[in-house]
């Protein structure tokens, strides 16, 4: 984790050659920790990620009264679950005024699981998570019996929640704004009293979340039926703890340097990210390949191999985090990429349909958008800038590639990595030349 310097100045790249290991992914790790304080047993959380998010996850859960113990560089952790307690009483403590910071797993999955059982609580968070929107999931969690006030702002945190478990066995919650909402649901589902049916409203976003979350929730000993993610029904059970519980690294932060491969035409290989990996965003690799890079797999590594890329028009509503990083690709393709079904970059740590749009014009890009896609035409040479990041960890690592076309950038605020991925900046400048 690096300290909050006002900038970074990255010097002008052209080779981008080596092996690492991203940490991680920020998706399991909150995921499994609640899980495992869920489950009935111990659980052994091995290669967890270390941020701010999983770190506001765990304050959070011991708070509550979960025994967890991490080891002294946090990406280990022994979880002794309630399971069994939980499925009578909720939480051991019964109030108590939670942080949690701009994490919005932490703040979806916990404000679900806040509401089962008795217990009076308050979740706050930094100024950006009042303006991530919740209403949804309110309104789902009002439908089942919970009591949920809004301190500030109809529909969006501060919260105030009296817990008094779920008075109903069926619900339906709106799919086309976060996939996080319906994850909370199916997270905590397996306690409400006769188990939960959840129906999807409209279309659902960011599908492989959801299959994420579900095969989690499997590793812990529950199984829930999956009608072609318009309908899910989950039983009435007690999460079992799995033991050792591996996490993968993480898909989203490997989007960066197999980008940078890409760009610079280096051959990067990135270790315990991998092909069978339960992460939606593996499928990065699927637009790398569209786009000219070569892509191995290893049986616990992804390789990629750069080559002179090519535009691409593709709907990335299933990789909403790695969409990203393709914005930026684009600077460095021939042609015109279009990118589209990015509607939930408007809720994310910032409205970043805006941000990417405003970041890459600064390096003399024509881009076009509207509220679901973006269209970006690269310029005939980039141009050095000076990228603002608005406290969002993923542009400051997405801007940090273009210093790989052979310009200085300079980075503000680049300590907003801390979020997901705290060692970005030495493991870039490790391998960057």
């Amino acid at each position: 984790m690096i300290d909050r310097p006002a900038f970074l100045d990255l010097p002008a790249f052209s080779t981008f050659e080596g092996t690492l290991r991203v940490p991680g992914s920020k998706s399991i790790s909150n995921r499994a920790l609640l899980l495992a304080a869920l489950a009935d047993g111990e659980t052994r959380i091995h290669h967890l990620l270390a941020s701010d998010d999983t770190r506001h996850m765990g304050k959070a859960l011991q708070g509550l009264g979960i025994d967890i113990a991490f080891s002294e560089n946090d990406s280990e952790a022994v979880v002794k679950g309630i399971g069994k307690t939980f499925a009578k009483e909720s939480f051991p403590n019964k109030t108590g005024e939670f942080f949690l910071g701009n994490a919005g797993t932490a703040m979806r999955s916990l404000t679900a699981a806040l509401c089962l059982g008795e217990g009076e609580y308050t979740l706050t968070g930094e100024p950006r998570m009042y303006e991530r929107p919740i209403n949804d999931l309110i309104i789902a969690l009002r439908t089942l019996g919970a009591d949920i006030e809004c301190l500030k702002a109809e529909g969006y945190p501060p919260l105030k929640i009296k817990a008094k478990g779920f008075t109903a066995s069926e619900v339906s919650v709106r799919g086309n704004i976060s996939s996080q909402y319906l994850t909370a649901l199916l997270l905590c589902a397996p306690y409400a009293k006769n188990g939960l049916t959840i129906h999807v409203e409209g279309e659902l976003i960011s599908k492989p979340y959801i299959a994420l979350t579900i095969a989690m929730m499997h590793s812990f000993g529950v199984d829930v039926e999956n009608d072609n993610f318009k309908n899910f029904k989950v039983p009435s059970a007690i999460y079992k703890a799995p033991g050792d519980y591996e996490v993968e690294g993480d898909a989203s932060s490997a989007s960066y340097p197999l980008a940078a491969a890409a760009i610079s035409g280096g051959t990067v290989t990135v270790d315990g990210v991998f092909k069978e990996s339960i992460q939606g965003d593996i499928r990065f690799t699927e637009v790398l390949s569209a786009m000219g890079a070569e892509i191995t797999f290893g049986k616990l590594s992804t390789t990629c191999k750069g080559a002179p890329l090519k535009a691409v028009d593709l709907d990335l509503n299933h990789i909403p985090d790695a969409a990203m990083t393709v914005a930026v690709l684009a600077l460095f393709a021939k042609g015109t990429t279009r990118i589209r079904g990015i509607a939930s970059w408007k809720v994310k740590e910032t409205d970043r349909l805006t941000a990417i749009a405003n970041e890459l014009r600064k390096v003399g890009a024509t881009v076009e958008s509207d509220d679901d896609s973006i269209t970006i035409t690269p310029p005939e040479k980039l141009q050095s800038a000076e990228i603002e990041t608005y406290n969002d960890h993923r542009m400051a690592m997405c801007f940090s590639l273009i210093s790989l076309g052979g310009i200085p950038m300079r980075i503000l605020d680049p300590a907003c990595v801390n979020k997901t991925y705290p060692t970005y900046f030495e493991d870039f400048l490790k391998i960057a030349k």
